[in-house]
């Protein structure tokens, strides 16, 4: 495919996930239905597309309106391209520009603060309570590709073993300094999957931040018996099993969101119990709760256009509910570590002052947070003392 006949079919799926379909599914369905198309089109396009998704509003007012033809007129204007080069509609290039698409735009400057950092505007202001002076710059980085992430894995190894496997394998592989088991690869990572170190489990995926959050709390985790609450994938469980010794049990509510912990702990060489129906009390219980995700909005860019106020005030009552069930499984004296990825104060400290607010015995030993200024997505930590006796 010529770069324009991409463009092309960027804005005709962009118009299709603007209009509600998932941007995954939409980007899947179409490779299986174009065999003509290489590759390297499809990571072509799966870019374009993303981009269109985290760049919506200010791709909407470079390129004059909110359809995916107009974003991806956005886009040429954004990267400097000219888009008489790209609109000739020759060779299933998108077809020339109309006389008001030819009208340029005021500069990308002059609009609005969630126009140009890509936000709808009733969360501007509290993305602003909650990221002070830092909100534009940490606002402008999520309208970037996220950078890839592994944790290597210090049950087989130390971090410089994994990259040396890293760079013979041909990834350009480098230690980031967020936190002692973070690789950051640069450049291509497509292949990555398939690579030797991931299949041998020298590695694994996850974010910088995410793995700073797990070596915050590592010192609790010496001997300690350890419930990952909203388990998931397992991969905040495998960073602890690899910290030190520990009993690890993980748990979700749903028992297919757990389908690849088992097979992820066998590769590591971790030790992972599995339950959906955890019992007893546990020293460390860590909650990985539900959120909004918008510390991670690079990669999950759709989640930052559906999210409106009830959504977040629906989260807010989860996680509440997440936190007063996860105490019954803290043992006297023990620790609760509530973790999002979110950067927003309604789902951060606001969830824990109300928590305090209702078990005023309890502590609130810790609280730390990342956002993308530290390199990884945004991060909330918070780490709870149960009180000795309980009622």
């Amino acid at each position: 495919m010529t770069p324009a006949a991409r463009i092309e079919t960027a804005a005709e799926l962009t118009d299709r996930i603007l209009a509600g379909e998932a941007a995954e599914k939409t980007l899947t369905t179409w490779a299986r239905r174009s065999r003509f198309a290489g590759s390297g089109d499809r990571a072509a396009i799966r870019d374009l597309v993303f981009e269109a998704v985290r760049c919506r509003r200010s791709f909407a007012w470079l390129g004059g309106g909110p359809s995916g033809r107009a974003a991806m007129l956005g886009y040429c204007r954004a990267h400097g391209i000219d888009p008489t080069a790209v609109f000739t509609g020759s060779r299933h290039a998108p077809p020339p520009l109309s006389y008001p698409e030819c009208q340029l735009p005021k500069p990308l400057t002059e609009a609005p603060m969630a126009v140009r950092c890509d936000v709808p505007d009733w969360l501007l202001p509290l993305l602003e309570q909650a990221l002070g002076g830092d909100a534009e710059v940490v606002l402008l980085r999520l309208r970037e590709r996220a950078p890839v992430f592994l944790r290597s894995n210090i049950l087989k190894g130390t971090r410089d073993k994994a990259m040396d496997r890293l760079i013979s394998e041909g990834f350009d592989a480098r230690p980031h300094e967020l936190a002692e088991t973070a690789i950051a690869i640069d450049g291509n990572a497509r292949k990555l999957s398939a690579s030797a170190a991931v299949r041998d489990g020298l590695v694994e995926f996850q974010d910088v931040s995410s793995q700073a959050v797990i070596e915050r709390i590592s010192p609790l985790l010496p001997d300690a018996s350890v419930l990952d609450y909203c388990a998931g994938g397992g991969g905040k469980a495998l960073a602890m099993a690899a910290h030190a010794p520990a009993r690890i049990v993980a748990h979700d509510i749903s028992a297919a969101r757990m389908g690849d912990v088992e097979p992820r702990a066998v590769r590591a060489g971790a030790q992972i119990a599995i339950t959906t129906k955890p019992a007893g009390t546990f020293d460390l219980v860590v909650c990985d709760a539900p959120c909004s995700g918008s510390g991670a909005w690079r990669r999950q860019p759709e989640a930052k256009w559906r999210l409106d106020s009830r959504m977040l005030n629906k989260l807010a009552a989860t996680q509440d509910a997440i936190l007063a069930a996860a105490t019954d499984f803290v043992r006297p004296g023990g620790h609760l570590a509530y973790i999002t990825c979110s950067l927003l104060n309604k789902e951060n400290d606001e969830r824990i002052d109300d928590f305090l607010a209702r078990n005023p015995d309890w502590t609130q030993m810790d609280t730390w947070r990342a956002n993308l200024l530290d390199g990884g997505d945004g991060f909330y930590l918070a780490v709870l003392k149960a009180p000795d006796a309980r009622r």
